[in-house]
């Protein structure tokens, strides 16, 4: 009956098994494009931008020339509040960086080893008659057909399913 160990089973398992992780890997790299564009505002960030406000307004209101020193030292202090607000931020953005970095090595670390690992076996298998005209390129270091059934390698897979997985990206983001 059903052997788990089989490698009939294994190929079925396989496929969604690499479609997933690709899919899961586009969410994550389209989750930190997003991070990135956003800007993460936190709560640091949202009192620095208070508390310069707060010192520019109060400066503002000290327009007499007796309290011009207490205004410039308003704004100096301000200004200083804005140069901590940059700092932090390059922090932010240098950190999103070293994520999306990562992200990316794991990425072609992940797609590497699925293609070495998958390279001669096939990924599936289909019926000739689905893919009539493209049979060669999907089965292309997988073996070719074998009892009317293409056998899908992993190179058009990967294609396959990171293709898909960009139009289930813009679906999601769509909504």
């Amino acid at each position: 009956m059903g052997d788990e160990g089989s490698p009939e089973h294994q190929r079925s398992v396989a496929a969604p098994l690499i479609f997933f992780i690709v899919v899961g890997l586009h969410l994550a790299s389209r989750w930190l494009d997003q991070l990135k564009k956003k800007g993460t505002r936190n709560g640091k960030e949202v009192q620095l931008r208070r508390e310069i406000r707060e010192l520019y307004t109060e400066a503002s209101s000290l327009s007499q020339p007796s309290t011009f020193a207490q205004a410039a030292k308003l704004k100096r202090l301000a200004a200083a509040k804005e140069k901590e607000l940059t700092n932090y931020q390059d922090m932010q953005s240098r950190e999103n960086d070293l994520y999306s970095r990562a992200l990316s090595i794991s990425k072609v670390l992940i797609y590497f080893v699925l293609v070495i690992w998958f390279w001669s076996a096939p990924v599936a298998t289909i019926s000739q008659q689905l893919v009539q005209p493209f049979g060669k390129l999907i089965s292309w270091s997988a073996g070719g057909v074998q009892n009317n059934k293409i056998r899908v390698g992993i190179i058009p897979w990967l294609l396959v399913s990171s293709r898909v997985s960009r139009f289930i990206c813009r679906l999601i983001d769509a909504n």
